[in-house]
This record gives C-alpha cells, structure tokens and sequence, in this order.
C-alpha cells in the first residue's frame, strides 16, 4: 500500500475505506475468482442418481457398501479428509430418507438437493451463508408445489418441514466447518511503502563501514593534531552527522511500529465483527427454524 502525496487525513480516510472492503467482501480482483455465484433453483428429479442406482442402494445394508455405491453413483474424486466429510453427507442423507421412508424418487431428489447446497457452500471461501439458505428453501419449494414445468409437489408440507429441519440441523449448523474443509483459506497481506525511508540493507552497510572510517580518520589525525587541526573538525562534524542520522532512523523505526500495530488491531477488529455477524445470521436462521408451525401449507 503506498500512501505518498497525500495529507495526514486522506491516509485516514484510505485505510478506513480499505477495511471497510475488506470486512464487505470486496476484495475480489481479475485473478481472485471466489465471488459467489448467483443461485437458481431448478428440479432435480433422477439428476445425479438414476432409478436403477436407486434399486442397488435400497438393497445396501452395511456403511461401508453404502459409501462405495455412494461414492460411484456422484463419482466423488477427491483427498481425504473431503472424501469422507462428503461421502458421510450423502450416507447420513441416505439414513435420514430410510428413517422418513421416502420412495425412490423423493430420495433421489434429495440427495441431489443436499449436493447443490454443498457445491454452493464451497464455491467460495467468502461467507455465502445467507445466499446458501435462500437457495434451499427454494429447491424445497420446487419440489413441494404442483406448477409444471417449473416446480412438482414431489414432497408433502409435513415433509418439506421435516427435511428443512434436517438440513438446518445437520448442514447449516456446520456450514464453518464444511467451508474450512473445502475451500482455500484466503489470508489478506498487507505491505506498506514509506516514503524517503532507505532499503534495510543499505544503512547497515554505511554503518558497518562507518567505524572503519572513523578508525582511520583517527588513526591518521592522532600524531598530526598539530599540524592539521581541519581533520580534528571534520572528524567531529562527522560524528555528529552519525548521531543525527541514528536518530532519525530511530524515530522512523518507531514509526514503522506503531503503524504495523495499528494495522494488526483494526484486523483483530474486522476479524471479531465477522464472526459476530455470522453468530447473528446463525442466532437468525435458529428463530426463523423455531417459528415454523407443522400446519405449514405450501404455495400454490
């Protein structure tokens, strides 16, 4: 970040403006493609498992059986840990369906449902929480209202609530941690230019060959104090430069310091209010989930 030319205020301004970006999300560049996505519902009967897939899963008793048929059936091709965090989404799915006793047909719908959510969890490491929850409800909805060919009544009101609960239960409950799994952790680094402040390297060569100099300079003056009493001065104005220059160094260190704790603050700061936003949408989505009654009637 280089803050050159510009009055104390406008340094303000800029790096408020600059958190306040980072804190919205709105950091995305021509080379930082994690933007999310916008989502639309669409029906997704026989999409990823067929009827005949349906017919070898109802047959599998056993976990393990069950994750490999699984793990053919979505063609899941990846390194663990995500291989089994994913496998054991679609397992649990399958559980759920046995336990509500769903017909082929509903069971496949929602397990299709259950991997849109998660590809649209993990398309982006940015917090996507509330586009993720809206994008739910709707898939419900296409699958709960007769309104061809957009949407079917493939699932009751009573069982739209049911499934509605699981997933808020077992997916958006944990939608950190599957986010964490996922997605690629994006760190914010920052650098920071300072105007007429020299490379690092280039005062401790001066200073490294200061002494030297100043060595042989008193080494020289010392048996002609007499006869050149220039050489006395200038070794003197010398010194005094060195102390100046050390001083000003110092100061402009001291700078530098208090600038880069004042950066690691405000992201402790912008870090403490993410997760607060989240608690709250999380705290939000908790009251909505409780506020639904059974006599939910679906749209017609």
């Amino acid at each position: 970040m280089l803050l050159l030319g510009y009055s104390e205020g406008a340094k303000q301004e800029m790096i408020q403006r600059h958190f306040q970006a980072v804190q919205a999300g709105r950091f995305a560049s021509k080379n930082f493609d994690f933007v999310p996505q916008a989502l639309k519902a669409k029906l997704m009967l026989w999409t990823d498992v067929s009827y005949h897939d349906m017919e070898e899963i109802d047959k599998i008793q056993s976990i393990p059986d069950l994750e490999s048929a699984l793990c053919s059936v979505f063609r899941v091709d990846l390194p663990e840990p995500r291989r089994g965090v994913q496998l054991e989404l679609y397992v649990q799915t399958v559980l759920f369906c046995r336990k509500c006793s769903f017909k082929k047909e509903q069971t496949s719908a929602l397990l299709s449902i259950i991997k849109s959510i998660h590809e649209a969890n993990v398309e982006t490491p940015l917090n996507n929480i509330e586009q993720c929850f809206e994008y739910c409800k709707e898939l419900l909805h296409c699958h709960s209202v007769r309104r061809p060919p957009f949407s079917i009544n493939l699932f009751s009101s009573e069982e739209v609530n049911c499934i509605f609960k699981y997933i808020h239960n077992s997916y958006m409950r944990h939608y950190k941690l599957y986010k964490y799994i996922f997605t690629p952790q994006v760190k914010l680094d920052l650098s920071f230019t300072y105007s007429g402040i020299p490379d690092e390297d280039k005062p401790a060569v001066e200073d490294s060959s200061a002494p030297d100099a100043e060595t042989v300079t008193g080494k020289e003056a010392e048996p002609k104090t007499d006869r050149f009493p220039e050489t006395q001065e200038t070794s003197i104005t010398e010194g005094k430069e060195g102390a100046i220059l050390g001083r000003i160094t110092s100061s402009k260190s001291e700078l530098k310091t208090l600038i880069e704790q004042e950066v690691r603050e405000q992201m402790m700061l912008v870090s403490g209010q993410l997760d607060q936003r989240v608690k709250e949408i999380a705290d939000q989505h908790t009251s909505a989930l409780d506020s639904l009654q059974p006599n939910h009637k679906t749209k017609k």
